[in-house]
């Protein structure tokens, strides 16, 4: 069974800086692509960045700059850090993977957690 729990996140005020991470435990045989969504209310889950199992990252325009994605592979976790916030970032974000298991491959998301930036 793998469990995949995020972490970070909270509130901040604009142009401040938050931290996520997602963390994917148990039987894991490898680990393909790694990504990130959020949902604000109101609104449909959205892209927001995505890192190939070679490291390979790309960006929703509207956090080209100002996020980055990173991944430790020894440890099968992901993270998002996010400068320069926007109240506009305001959202709950997910965390999702690719992740092969001794018996499927399918994608897994986190539980969601929530980033608000207001003043």
């Amino acid at each position: 069974q793998v469990r995949f729990v995020e972490s970070g996140g909270g509130s901040v005020q604009p142009g401040g800086s938050l931290s996520l991470s997602c963390a994917a435990s148990g039987s894991i045989f490898e680990i393909w692509d790694m990504e990130w969504y959020r949902q604000a209310p109101g609104k449909q889950r959205e892209f927001v960045a995505k890192i190939t199992f070679a490291g390979r990252a790309s960006y929703d325009d509207s956090v080209k700059g100002r996020f980055t994605i990173s991944r430790d592979s020894a440890k099968n976790t992901v993270s998002l850090q996010m400068d320069n916030l926007d109240p506009e970032d305001t959202a709950v974000y997910y965390c999702n993977a690719d992740i092969v298991t001794p018996s499927l491959r399918k994608h897994f998301w986190g539980q969601g957690i929530q980033v608000t930036v207001s003043t």
